[in-house]
């Protein structure tokens, strides 16, 4: 009888033991029953497992912070897994920010979220972007945050990149040229304003370095203006480019100009060196560099140097008629028709003898032999001024006619008011130097050309002779200058060009006033007013 109450006590265990066995499987597969059993009749019910997994779903401000903290260490894929709905340009548009503004890093803070609706809510933050250089941008946007069933997800606009993108619209950049050059006079100083130089440093700005490029990151949203997001700009202040201009000659020949009704151009030039110290042009076009035009009695001073290598000098008798036949050909007339009868070699240049210089060319020269001294004066050469510029021109004559004409600067003759003072330059120098308005040694340069001392010692007799006894004596020119009228007929009824050049010491200039009428009366007056500036 003892092995019954054992016998009930082992049926009472085993029943126990089965029936928690079954509770605990049927837990498992998700089926009504306890996760954990208490002994404690008044104790909360155990959660289900259903209740389980809602009070495990993330907050909005998790799913918040899980999208900036993707975004930081830029997980697009990660991002885009927490949208509602993945935009086409949503991984292009920040990738697009992060190119524009040039970023090295992003840390992004959230604020404190707040709902805005029953299932909506918006997460405010910070974005602080590392730029290059140390630089930094910050910005204040938000995350819109909906529950979207039972997951709250980022409802995504493109304003959540940067508060002003929109949708359609991009983030760009763009280069931003450094400041242009600034252009100064030999002496360092700003060019002067409205003097004649400006198309000509205007090549020189276009020609050199600029500083260094910025940059500019931009919003274009649809329909609207480029919003600047972002500007760098270059470091360090515009470049100066130091001309050969000199200021105060500069304005002196500006304002010589002043009151000239026609187009006219002054082109000062340092002998010792090629610099070009002015350039006042109204000609228009760069007139004074790249325009030809027929030079008259200025180029006699060609045709004398070729006339001196001949054998004859400044005090050979020569005559001068008003009328010069020349054999088998045309007559050739002097200015007026004036008869100056028999003079020296120097007195015919001061006097401007078109017969003497048509007669001597006829007579001592040839074709070649001019054509070589107008060469040796920088005709038939391209000037590297840093402006452009030609010199000047000359067809080789075929006949006693064209060697004629071409002796006093008519005929095929055509030379830029540059290449006159040029010449001007080389015969008080000795030596001929293409002008230039950069320093010498940042252009490459024709070679200088050396002229025969007893030829330039004899030319400068002849064009001191032009100011102190010839057609410029009553000029108002100051004591010292030497020089060269030139009148220029061009047809067709229109009034002659005007020229004069020379030089006054380390000083040569070229003068020219288009259909001006003649040198002494138009050109010399301006050359004048220039040198008495000085």
């Amino acid at each position: 009888m003892r092995r019954r109450p054992l016998l009930v006590l082992i049926s009472v265990s085993l029943a126990i033991f089965i029936f928690g066995v079954t509770g605990l499987i049927m837990s498992a597969r998700g089926e009504p029953g306890a996760v954990e059993t208490t002994a404690t009749p008044s104790a909360p019910p155990s959660p289900s497992v259903d209740d389980a997994l809602v009070e495990d779903e993330e907050t909005p401000a998790e799913v918040g912070d899980a999208y900036l903290t993707a975004w930081a260490r830029g997980d697009l894929d990660a991002m885009a897994d927490l949208l509602i709905e993945v935009p086409r340009d949503f991984a292009s548009l920040h990738r697009e920010f992060q190119t524009a503004v040039g970023s090295e890093s992003v840390r992004l803070a959230p604020s404190r979220i707040y709902p805005t609706g029953e299932n909506t809510v918006e997460l405010p933050f910070t974005g602080t972007w590392q730029l290059a250089g140390g630089k930094k941008l910050t910005y204040v946007s938000v995350l819109r945050l909906l529950k979207n069933g039972p997951k709250w997800r980022v409802d995504w606009l493109p304003d959540a990149i940067y508060p002003d993108l929109q949708f359609g619209g991009h983030v760009t950049r763009r280069t931003v040229p450094g400041q242009a050059p600034r252009l100064a006079t030999r002496e360092g100083e700003p060019l002067p304003l409205d003097s004649g130089a400006e198309p000509y440093v205007a090549d020189l700005v276009a020609g050199a370095h600029p500083g260094e490029a910025g940059w500019i990151a931009e919003i274009k949203n649809p329909g609207e203006t480029a919003l600047e997001l972002l500007r760098e700009d270059g470091d360090g202040p515009a470049p100066r480019v130091t001309t050969t201009i000199d200021r105060y000659i500069q304005m002196s020949a500006a304002r010589a100009l002043d009151g000239v009704a026609n187009p006219a151009a002054l082109v000062a030039v340092r002998p010792s060196t090629g610099e070009v110290l002015a350039v006042a042009d109204r000609l228009g076009g760069k007139g004074a560099f790249q325009q030809k035009f027929p030079p008259g009695s200025t180029f006699k001073i060609v045709t004398a140097a070729a006339v001196l290598g001949s054998g004859l000098s400044p005090d050979a008798t020569v005559p001068c008629p008003a009328r010069y036949q020349i054999p088998n050909g045309r007559p050739i007339l002097n200015y007026q028709s004036r008869d100056h009868g028999t003079l020296s070699l120097r007195q015919a240049f001061a006097q401007s003898c078109n017969t003497t210089f048509a007669q001597l060319a006829v007579e001592r020269l040839t074709a070649d032999t001019l054509t070589a001294e107008a060469g040796r004066f920088g005709f038939g050469t391209d000037l590297a001024t840093g402006a452009g510029g030609t010199c000047g021109s000359l067809t080789p004559p075929q006949n006693d006619d064209a060697m004629a004409e071409d002796s006093f600067g008519q005929g095929t003759v055509e030379a830029s008011p540059l290449c006159m003072a040029a010449m001007a330059a080389a015969v008080q120098n000795g030596t001929w130097r293409s002008p230039h308005l950069l320093p010498a040694a940042e252009l490459p340069q024709p070679m200088p050309r050396e002229l025969p001392a007893d030829i330039t010692a004899g030319l400068r007799t002849m064009m001191a002779a032009v100011v102190t006894e010839g057609t410029a004596m009553n000029g108002g020119l100051p004591a010292g200058v030497a020089g060269k009228t030139g009148t220029a007929e061009v047809g067709q009824g229109r009034p002659d060009h005007a020229w004069f050049v020379g030089y006054q010491d380390d000083l040569a200039f070229a003068v020219f006033v288009e259909n001006g009428g003649t040198g002494a009366g138009a050109a010399v007056p301006v050359a004048a007013r220039f040198l008495n500036a000085l």
